[in-house]
């Protein structure tokens, strides 16, 4: 491909990941509808057919035709989407000269690669090729829009070079399918602030109450690139003072681009934006905005029509030009973790592009993660944070359930009752001031029984999966085969009798209904999540991450099964949990005001004791010290391998760790239920941070030659979100 030679060497690979006609939201690309070949002639839609099939099967093997070359730059190098590790690099093809006007950097094309044609984008192009062979001529000029801005070209290859993948996949995720009719339609440009003064003092004033707040957005306003890691008071006012940060960015010329973890906080802070700037000032880039929609936003920002982005994780990328500031809420959500190879977490994406574009970073949220610690650790980011008196005058009031022997003399359960007399107490008195939140951290109505007399887990007799109570009225079923066990027997102890250690939202809705007959009771869970309820009296049932925001707070915030979230077995379970209450406490009013949150559970644990002192900093760093002490990220890098266990063998013994690497594992995944199944490996490899790049470069090597030697791949992640 490119030239005859490579196209010759090219005929028996497989080109794997080859982009088709579905978009990557699953939408249909009609960039067809552009076709100058077929557009008009529906007669000879068959004969094209036809010709282009032959071509196909036969025309990878020829020399490539003779074209007119263009008259200047006739070499274009192409990025081509083909997701093989071995041939991750540009390839040179001829500018044929009816394509001289519509191809440039950045623009989509479709290229002769391995027998078919595949789309690619243009880098750059140049005069000469550093091959001596004929090279083949571009098949069609399939936009002349340059939707890869050299910035995000880059970005992508950074990416790719961190996690061990391909630009292709990058690319998949940078940048959205074409929609051709959005396309020809022109971009509204923004209108300029009103006055600038004015936006730059409206900012000081929002970010007085933070130390450094002030001098923060100062230096954004004047055009400088500072670093922080915010810890946010509680209350509602995190999306305004991200808004007044963007106006303080443009008001010096400069771009924005603001990621969020989900819908409901995009809507939060679209609000703020437009309350702050303006209407038309920002748009709004999700992936699930719909093809018309997200292609719209996404051309009004690589035109440069609008230099303010919101958006979740599929905004990390967006071209913003002159781009001033990144901004990253709650970066601990897992929501950040993209699920799609080469599987980058957004916030290693946004830091990677603050240094390689010089702009300003703000990684904030009411949590602190063991990352953001590690960068105020090292200096590369100063922190922004309300001094302790200010910080008491908008937090609520914390307290554990059985923290004292006082309160264990009046309830001896206060630390083993699902919901004790204090915590019963709590929302009783809170509905008397206004809206209850109580989070608890399952969905689903009994989602696990048990004997209740031996306590063993209830088990279905037909396959051995967990029972469970889907409703009151309905007979315990099982969770794998759904049988109903009308007549269930344990079978430790032959008892009849369950009990339910582990409750989900729906059932612990009906129980406070019971308990609390005249009061509405709301659930926000699943695909049901509420965005904001009314500020009169009600209680909210909660899963964690799914909290409707209610104006002015809520009065009382009880958070049940404390030890269900702390008794994960993952590295990232105490700091994970800590951020889920601390999201949850956030909505509740100031302690002044009557607010208060309830925590049932163990008083010594001390995630739970950062909670009552609200104190995330310090909780990050003593995990950050754990981690170093263990040898863990973010004082490490990880890598993990998976795959059929001789596929991990073999790319095991071909890679060439670096000085002081070693590996963990590797263990067992899956066992195969078939005679000829293989079984599933994951091994760990861990080198210290240093030797982060060098282990990186070792993948992607390893894969290549894999890819090469067409061997099945092994699924690679750099630095895992989670690893039990």
């Amino acid at each position: 491909a490119g030239t005859a030679k490579l196209a010759r060497r090219a005929c028996g690979l497989r080109a794997a990941g080859v982009v088709g006609g579905d978009c990557e939201d699953g939408s249909v690309d009609d960039e067809r509808a552009g076709d100058e070949e077929t557009r008009g002639q529906p007669a000879l839609m068959p004969a094209l057919a036809r010709a282009r099939a032959r071509q196909a099967r036969d025309g990878a093997a020829s020399l490539p035709e003779q074209v007119d070359a263009a008259p200047e730059l006739p070499v274009a190098r192409v990025l081509v989407d083909v997701a093989l590790a071995h041939l991750d690099r540009p390839f040179d093809y001829l500018v044929p000269a009816r394509m001289h006007e519509s191809v440039v950097p950045g623009s989509r094309v479709k290229v002769r690669f391995a027998g078919q044609d595949v789309h690619g984008f243009v880098l750059d192009r140049v005069e000469h090729s550093e091959h001596a062979g004929r090279l083949a001529p571009l098949r069609r000029a399939v936009s002349a829009e340059p939707v890869l801005s050299p910035a995000v070209a880059r970005l992508s290859g950074l990416v790719a070079a961190r996690y061990a993948g391909t630009r292709s996949d990058v690319l998949r995720l940078a940048v959205p399918g074409r929609h051709a009719t959005t396309e020809k339609q022109e971009s509204v440009s923004a209108p300029p602030l009103d006055s600038v003064p004015d936006a730059l003092r409206a900012a000081h004033e929002a970010w007085a109450p933070y130390e450094r707040g002030p001098a923060f957005v100062a230096g954004l306003g004047a055009g400088k690139s500072p670093h922080a890691v915010w810890s946010a008071m509680p209350g509602a006012s995190w999306p305004t003072l991200l808004a007044e940060a963007a106006a303080s960015t443009l008001a010096s010329g400069r771009g924005s681009l603001i990621c969020v973890p989900d819908h409901k906080d995009v809507a939060r802070v679209d609000a703020a934006l437009t309350a702050v700037l303006g209407p038309g000032r920002h748009v709004v880039l999700t992936a699930d905005a719909g093809p018309a929609r997200r292609y719209r936003a996404f051309l009004a920002v690589v035109r440069g029509a609008v230099q303010v982005v919101l958006g979740t994780r599929a905004a990390a990328f967006a071209p913003v030009r002159d781009l001033g500031l990144l901004a990253l809420w709650d970066d601990g959500d897992d929501l950040y973790a993209e699920p799609r190879a080469p599987y980058p977490h957004t916030r290693e994406v946004l830091l990677l592009r603050a240094r390689e574009e010089q702009c300003a970073a703000l990684v904030g949220g009411f949590a602190r993660t063991v990352e953001g610690a590690y960068l105020l650790r090292t200096g590369w980011a100063h922190e922004l944070a309300a001094d302790r008196a200010t910080l008491r005058a908008t937090a609520p009031q914390v307290s554990i359930t059985g923290a004292t022997d006082r309160e264990l003399e009046r309830d001896p359960h206060a630390r083993t009752a699902r919901l004790p007399r204090t915590a019963y107490d709590a929302i009783r008195a809170g509905l008397a001031l206004g809206p209850v939140l109580l989070q608890t951290p399952r969905q689903g109505y009994v989602t696990a029984l048990a004997c209740d007399s031996c306590r063993t887990p209830a088990r279905c007799p037909v396959c051995a999966g967990p029972l469970q109570l889907t409703a009151a009225h309905r007979p315990p079923s099982c969770r794998w085969c759904g049988t109903e066990q009308h007549a269930w027997a344990c079978s430790e102890c032959s008892g009849h009798g369950l009990r339910a250690p582990v409750l989900g939202d729906q059932r612990t809705a009906e129980e406070i209904g019971r308990a609390f007959p005249q009061v509405p009771v709301r659930t926000s869970a699943g695909d049901r999540v509420l965005a904001g309820v009314d500020p009169g009296t009600a209680v909210v049932v909660a899963t964690p991450g799914a909290e409707p925001v209610v104006e002015g707070g809520y009065a009382c915030v009880v958070l049940l099964d404390t030890w269900l979230m702390l008794s994960r077995t993952d590295l990232r379970t105490a700091e994970e949990a800590l951020r889920r209450w601390l999201g949850a406490a956030a909505l509740a009013r100031p302690a002044e005001a009557g607010g208060r949150v309830v925590a049932v559970g163990e008083p010594s644990h001390p995630a739970l004791q950062a909670l009552v002192r609200w104190d995330p900093a310090g909780f990050a760093r003593r995990e950050l010290e754990e981690r170093r002490s263990a040898h863990l990220p973010p004082a490490s890098r990880l890598a993990s391998l998976s795959g059929p266990d001789v596929d991990v063998t073999s790319a095991l013994d071909s890679l060439r760790l670096p000085r002081g690497g070693e590996v963990l594992g590797a263990v067992p995944l899956a066992v195969g239920t078939q005679p000829d199944e293989p079984s599933t490996l994951r091994a760990v490899i861990r080198v210290p941070r240093a030797a982060g790049d060098e282990l990186s470069r070792t993948l992607v090597e390893m894969q290549g030659v894999r890819s090469a030697r067409k061997l099945p791949p092994v699924r690679v992640q750099v630095d895992p979100v989670a690893l039990g």
